[in-house]
């Protein structure tokens, strides 16, 4: 069967670039690889096509032989001086960066010997305050774990008088080429773990890490106005980069304390306000707490339970607020106990004056009996 134009085989024009040629077989090896099409011959033998195309094409020598002579040019078997033997690492170069995208790896470690250098990870540390801190502001201090450089071996994670050998299984990479089937795959070095060293002896302070674990203060500035789950980030303040890589950040999460008087709901606060009987029924003037100190509070007469009355402007002024909130007091009839003679004298005459015009005097009871006659007599 004759073969097909390898140019066509990776849909690509003949004056294709080299990284045209890399694109395209990384797309093509990503959509027929064996471990993504189990069980398929077919997208087997498009896999092997196109790995074919891309040695031949991706080794300069190779493509000016196939341009000028065809399959010819490149077949050991017609005695051209062409042939896969020899060539550069090209495809193996390309084959790493796929296997990586495939199945999550970091593909490197082929040329260059890339070291693999990581991100520290993010923290986490969660903080209490009190409302009035969150309301106002404050700064504090936490502390935290972290990693230093040991002290004894300044880093190296080797014993003083001792360093870090090049790893003899990868040679220094960090990677390890392995043969599976037909194709080679590129994976971090289990001796090495990656970086490309191994200490012999390793430091006793640090057990090899370069590092030890120790405490560390930060002060931490809260911002007035926050609230429960608000987010503070201390950049670079995370967990420490791996092989140089940079440090994660910390980020401070807020939780508010338990208030004893108030209740907060976004930039509003809630209150509860017991009244006597005698300020519901007459009215007056009471006083209530705020977190600005106390102000004087008018109650109407004949005030019910679940009044709710607002106090504008004495709630909290959010992070990302231009206004104050409010305080909404609610209020509630406090029944008098441990009652004298005399107060229980005086109640059972009022109840009686009452009780001589009791729909005028008592609205809301009389409505709900008249609802329940209705109910029973239905």
């Amino acid at each position: 069967m004759a073969k097909r134009d390898l140019y066509e085989i990776l849909g690509l024009n003949r004056d294709a670039s080299e990284d045209e040629i890399k694109k395209s077989y990384r797309k093509l090896a990503m959509k027929y690889h064996p471990d993504r099409n189990p069980d398929s011959k077919d997208a087997e033998e498009k896999f092997k096509e196109a790995k074919e195309a891309y040695e031949i094409l991706s080794d300069e020598q190779k493509r000016a032989a196939y341009d000028q002579y065809g399959h010819a040019g490149v077949d050991p078997q017609a005695g051209m001086g062409g042939g896969f033997g020899g060539g550069g690492g090209g495809f193996a170069d390309a084959f790493g960066d796929i296997f990586g995208d495939i199945f999550g790896g970091g593909g490197g470690g082929g040329r260059g010997g890339r070291s693999n250098v990581y991100r520290g990870s993010d923290l986490r540390y969660n903080l209490e305050v009190s409302l009035e801190e969150a309301a106002r502001g404050t700064e504090t201090k936490i502390k935290i774990p972290t990693h230093e450089e040991c002290d004894t071996c300044h880093g190296t994670g080797a014993k003083p008088g001792t360093q870090a050998k090049t790893c003899g299984t990868c040679g220094g990479h960090g990677q390890v080429r392995v043969q599976q089937g037909f194709f080679s795959l590129q994976q971090t070095c289990p001796t090495c773990h990656g970086s490309g060293k191994v200490i012999p002896e390793p430091c006793r302070a640090c057990h090899g890490q370069g590092r030890v674990k120790t405490n560390k203060t930060l002060n931490v500035k809260i911002p007035a106005g926050v609230d429960e789950g608000d987010r503070i980030r201390l950049s670079g303040e995370g967990e420490p980069g791996v092989n140089g890589g940079p440090a994660g950040d910390l980020y401070v999460v807020i939780h508010l304390k338990q208030h004893g008087v108030f209740e907060r709901e976004g930039n509003d606060l809630h209150c509860e306000m017991p009244i006597s009987f005698a300020i519901a029924a007459l009215g007056g003037e009471i006083e209530i707490p705020t977190l600005d100190g106390a102000v004087k509070l008018k109650i109407p007469t004949e005030t019910q339970t679940g009044a709710v009355f607002r106090l504008r402007g004495k709630g909290i002024k959010g992070v990302r607020s231009a206004i104050t909130g409010d305080l909404m007091c609610h209020v509630v009839v406090e029944t008098p106990v441990k009652l004298t003679d005399r107060q229980r004298e005086l109640l059972r005459e009022f109840e009686n004056i009452s009780m001589e015009d009791d729909a005028k005097h008592n609205p809301r009871a009389n409505s709900w009996m008249d609802k329940v006659k209705d109910f029973f007599s239905n």
